[in-house]
């Protein structure tokens, strides 16, 4: 989500989440009620009321992404968030929307590398249906999946792909950056959405087994957030999701760091008019204990035009239209990613020198006591603005539960954030933005030379995209 707003009240941010900032100290994170329980198959429940509004929002999430792949059988999980909108054993196709947005809510669902969720927001008294239709999808999904279905939503994400990866200027950029990150084999190498390769070789079989292994109940939680009865809730959830049965036991893929021995240089020739400047280091995972000062030093970098990157560069040099710098976490691990885009004519090669001067400047002094400040507060506003939804804080509770077991961990989050200091913003800077990292020239097709030390570049394509697929 993109937050549009820089400057609000303590006041304002306590009330949006139900709690009064008169009742509150500064030091103080707000509460969102839970109740937590299992049901015999192993399905997690988490029941979130909040009166405030008559509307209900609920999510179901499964711990299972890209990461839960195998080489050659990659894209399973992003196709299965779209298989799970066809219908299923109870619902006809179509009706999952009917039953949402046509009575005024709406629902969607989202893959990343970690995890899955599919979430609705509706009227208050149409809770029961949706718990109906969410156990349905996940209890009765495979018995209205025919090869025909698969077929025409394997069509889909391929046109996705191209849309966002092949035909899009720069859009393979990430792929490739992570394909060299991530040794061959290793779970993050390959892209969420998958290979046109992969996409078109699985089979029915290949698909309804990945499901029957990763979308039973034991791998996933339940989340409803809002103007609810509890008791009645309860009594519904029993009712539809109680009989399905539990799935295999899950064993989850070892997940090492990322790691680069030495650093790596390339050139990529895209069908684009300038040339970009992309820079990846090996980071942490959100479970890390560097993942708070990562973040802040992020913010500090690159953030607004009073910091380092974006005032150097775009605002006093006037080199670059746009540059940033951020942690990118996954589970298990994660990368630190600066990305610039040139104004015309700016010498790449003099560009990354300049801003490796700029950050070595930043590790050997740090962050002053007004950036701490500043970069704090933005994100701790970040994280108080997602619970202002129904929604919002149903996605809380659960990516807590996913990635820490811990569905109130939205509060250690925001304490963790307040107390990083800028002696551990140093320390991360020093640790994480070393020598050892992927230098990456997207350039236009021809012109090599545009290339950051293009001498020293070596011409690269992405591993997952199948030309002959590309354009059809």
């Amino acid at each position: 989500m993109k937050h549009m707003y820089r400057i609000l009240s303590l006041a304002l941010l306590f009330c949006a989440v139900g709690t009064s900032a008169a009742q509150q100290p500064r030091s103080s994170t707000p509460k969102i009620p839970v109740e937590q329980y299992q049901l015999p198959n192993g399905l997690t429940v988490l029941l979130s009321v909040d009166h405030s509004a008559p509307v209900v929002a609920v999510d179901v999430e499964h711990h299972v992404g890209s990461k839960n792949e195998e080489v050659g059988r990659t894209g399973f999980a992003h196709l299965f968030e779209h298989v799970m909108f066809t219908g299923s054993g109870h619902v006809p196709y179509g009706m999952h929307d009917k039953y949402t947005e046509g009575v005024g809510g709406s629902n969607n669902g989202s893959t990343n590398n970690d995890k899955t969720n599919f979430f609705e927001t509706v009227p208050s008294n149409y809770l029961e249906t949706e718990i109906w239709l969410e156990s349905d999808r996940m209890g009765w999904l495979l018995d209205a999946l025919d090869l025909a279905k698969l077929n025409a939503q394997r069509d889909v994400v391929k046109n996705e792909r191209r849309q966002s990866y092949d035909n899009r200027p720069y859009g393979r950029v990430g792929e490739i950056m992570d394909a060299e990150m991530y040794p061959a084999g290793h779970p993050y190498h390959w892209p969420v959405i998958g290979s046109m390769t992969d996409l078109s070789a699985a089979s029915e079989a290949d698909v309804k087994a990945f499901y029957n292994k990763w979308y039973g109940p034991n791998n996933a939680v339940l989340v409803i957030a809002g103007d609810f009865d509890p008791a009645q809730a309860k009594t519904w959830i029993k009712e539809y999701f109680g009989p399905i049965p539990r799935g295999p036991a899950i064993t989850r893929p070892v997940v090492p760091a990322a790691h680069l021995n030495a650093p790596k240089r390339f050139v990529y020739e895209d069908h684009v008019s300038l040339p970009e400047l992309f820079i990846q280091w090996p980071g942490a995972g959100v479970q890390s204990k560097d993942r708070a000062a990562l973040g802040i030093m992020g913010s500090i970098i690159s953030g607004d035009r009073t910091q380092w990157l974006a005032k150097e560069f775009v605002y006093d040099r006037k080199w670059a239209s746009q540059i940033s710098l951020r942690p990118s976490m996954n589970e298990n691990a994660g990368t630190v990613n600066l990305t610039v885009v040139p104004i015309p004519g700016v010498d790449l090669t003099k560009l990354e020198s300049a801003i490796d001067s700029t950050i070595n400047q930043f590790k050997a002094q740090g962050p002053t006591a007004e950036e701490m400040k500043k970069a704090t507060a933005s994100i701790e506003f970040s994280a108080y603005n997602r619970l202002q939804s129904m929604l919002g804080k149903a996605m809380t509770l659960a990516s807590g539960w996913i990635y820490h077991g811990n569905p109130s961990w939205y509060a250690t989050d925001i304490t963790e954030t307040r107390a990083v200091t800028a002696a551990d913003v140093k320390r991360v800077a020093n640790k994480y933005l070393g020598p050892n990292r992927i230098v990456l020239s997207a350039v236009p097709v021809g012109k090599r030379d545009l290339a950051s030390h293009a001498d020293q570049s070596t011409p690269i394509t992405s591993p997952f995209a199948s030309t002959q697929e590309v354009g059809k």
